[in-house]
């Protein structure tokens, strides 16, 4: 492989840890700081790595990093505002988009890590059950059980929360 696809597989590789970081409630810079720690130490430790556990690899030390922040910090951040909402032409429609990924969000805040985690790798960054068996690494079927669930708290809050409106 040359250095040139190498690179690119590099930058698309930043792009996702650092949207799936963001999206796991890292701000834009810690996010940053990261994924270059992240990318930094899969370059020194190249040889020893599976290759087609590379990706994976990169995953889990983000991840590690992010929760060590997050201990350090006792809090998680989740900026809404960093949102960015596509295809909106009018401002109503800006509205009610923005209004939606709120209600998501606080959702998402009240289920637990892994299940708040599984539903941002399968639907927001679109992982496939094999690559995030392989992440996380459990088996596809566990992958499979433990999305079940995440759905079903997920809808259960969900519908709790409109209930209280």
């Amino acid at each position: 492989m040359d250095n040139e696809r190498i690179y690119q597989l590099l930058q698309e590789k930043m792009k996702q840890l650092n949207r799936y970081l963001i999206r796991l409630g890292a701000n834009r810079n810690d996010a940053e700081d990261i994924v270059q720690e992240t990318i930094y130490k899969g370059i020194l430790y190249i040889e020893s790595i599976d290759p087609e556990k590379f990706s994976a690899w990169l995953y889990k030390v983000a991840l590690n990093r992010y929760y060590d922040l997050c201990r350090k910090k006792k809090r998680i951040e989740v900026p809404i505002e960093s949102v960015i909402i596509e295809e909106a032409e009018i401002p109503e429609d800006l509205l009610i988009q923005k209004e939606i990924r709120e209600e998501i969000e606080h959702v998402l805040d009240q289920l637990t890590p892994i299940h708040k985690q599984l539903l941002i790798l399968k639907y927001e960054l679109d992982l496939t059950y094999k690559e995030i068996a392989s992440l996380l690494d459990i088996k596809e079927g566990l992958v499979k059980t433990y999305l079940f669930r995440a759905r079903k708290q997920f809808q259960k809050v969900y519908w709790r929360d409109k209930k209280y409106e």
